[in-house]
């Protein structure tokens, strides 16, 4: 028997790869009840996880009716509107949709856009303690940076930026069946703004990948209105979400381990390497969409009946210790690194090379602005939200002088006061890349 496993609970996300062994003693793939998913089998190895990925025929995104494998029976109509885009689609729709964003995102070429992230994460550095200290690097700058990329890069007024922060931050409630009920008003909101601008875009054309979405749509790309407000959501939504969680979480982690940090601000040559294990170690994106199986098949030995749902762990292939050495340290060398962070097959990611751009320029910014930055409180005082599929820490208090740990519940108090004592760490580390 597979041992019973929150996914949503702060023992797992605290210590991913201790929670994820004891699953993979038991199986390579095992069932479970997800929430809001219900019950599934979820993968436990690098091995069964690409395979589920890889092969779009024997598990796929939708049934043979047309249902989305993650969407439950009691979910409204608003929700579906927004599942129906690219990454719950099989193929040929899959290839009809990608084709279409992957030509516009090929019109804005993303690798120019790094002096102009670079540029925003500097000025984000510059401003991280304008509200005073400590402040909370997820909202003050892990949150912010990847909103206002993928909002410029969309074409979106500057002025509505705030309007993304909340909506982001209500997304981030997302924990159960309730706080799926309270965003429904969120996402509302958010497609309607989405369907003005694309109607703006098509009247008077504009700047962005939206205008080079419609400027496709025009040219003959087969995409209905419904498809083509829910991939601006998607592309919104994803393309801000993950990365912010990616960066939160690498900042954590060179903060607790200072001799890593050392080792990188050496050499920040080293950016693009680290934030690979980054990728791996953080694993923001813990699990995929859910995939039906479409007959009777075995995987990895484990059989699966036909009408099972699937869903793979990118976590636990991060961690699988037949592909990894020592997958529970981090290690800032690690060549190669297998990572599977971004998926496989046809629904690899989209947007991996700007999330990698964004976490390199974001980590450099950072800590070239405050070389002694430090952890407000103890590492044990930091919290993970309750956020199922997303290893997303709620805050993240920092200093930038040396200053005793301090609780953030009372950082009101503290601000008014200066800190002049270094902050405490957990897991201090010599000049070494590897912990």
């Amino acid at each position: 028997m597979a041992p019973r496993l929150d996914f949503t609970s702060e023992a797992f996300f605290r210590d991913p790869p201790k929670a994820i062994a004891a699953l993979r003693a038991s199986a390579p793939v095992v069932a479970t009840r997800f929430p809001l998913v219900g019950d599934v089998w979820v993968t436990t190895t690098h091995d069964a996880t690409a395979q589920v990925l890889k092969d779009s025929t024997i598990f796929t995104l939708r049934k043979e009716d047309g249902d989305v494998a993650g969407l439950r029976w009691w979910m409204p109509g608003l929700v579906r509107t927004i599942a129906n885009n690219m990454l719950t689609m099989d193929e040929p729709d899959h290839t009809r949709l990608r084709s279409i964003v992957d030509e516009a995102f090929r019109r804005r070429a993303i690798v120019a856009m790094e002096p102009r992230i670079r540029a925003i994460a500097d000025g984000l550095a510059d401003e991280l303690f304008a509200k005073g200290s400590p402040a909370d690097l997820v909202q003050s700058y892990a949150r912010i940076l990847p909103l206002l990329v993928i909002s410029e890069l969309l074409g979106l007024p500057m002025a509505d930026r705030p309007r993304f922060i909340a909506w982001a931050n209500s997304m981030s409630s997302l924990t159960n069946v309730v706080s799926f009920f309270r965003l429904l008003l969120a996402f509302r909101k958010m497609l309607f703004y989405l369907e003005q601008q694309l109607q703006i875009a098509r009247e008077r054309g504009g700047e962005g990948l939206i205008a080079e979405l419609v400027q496709v749509e025009r040219e003959g790309g087969q995409i209905t209105p419904d498809e083509m407000v829910s991939m601006v959501f998607l592309l919104l939504a994803a393309g801000s979400e993950t990365t912010t969680h990616l960066i939160s979480g690498s900042v954590y982690e060179l903060l607790r381990n200072p001799g890593l940090r050392d080792w990188l601000e050496e050499d920040w040559s080293r950016a693009g390497l680290a934030v690979e294990e980054f990728l791996r170690f953080v694993s923001p994106v813990q699990f995929s969409k859910p995939r039906y199986v479409r007959r009777d098949v075995e995987l990895e030995g484990v059989p699966l009946k036909k009408g099972d749902r699937v869903m793979v762990m990118l976590a636990a292939a991060n961690v699988d210790p037949a592909v990894h050495e020592q997958p529970e340290h981090l290690d800032l060398t690690r060549k190669p690194n297998r990572l599977i962070s971004f998926g496989t097959g046809i629904h690899f990611c989209l947007g991996h090379q700007l999330a990698r751009i964004e976490a390199t320029c974001a980590l450099e910014a950072l800590f070239t602005r405050w070389p002694k930055l430090g952890l407000a409180v103890d590492s044990a005082q930091i919290h993970w939200r309750k956020r199922p599929g997303l290893r997303a820490i709620a805050k993240l208090p920092v200093v930038a002088v040396d200053s005793q740990p301090v609780d953030f519940r009372d950082a009101t108090t503290s601000r008014s006061q200066p800190n002049t004592d270094r902050p405490s760490r957990s897991g201090e580390a010599s000049r070494s890349p590897a912990m």
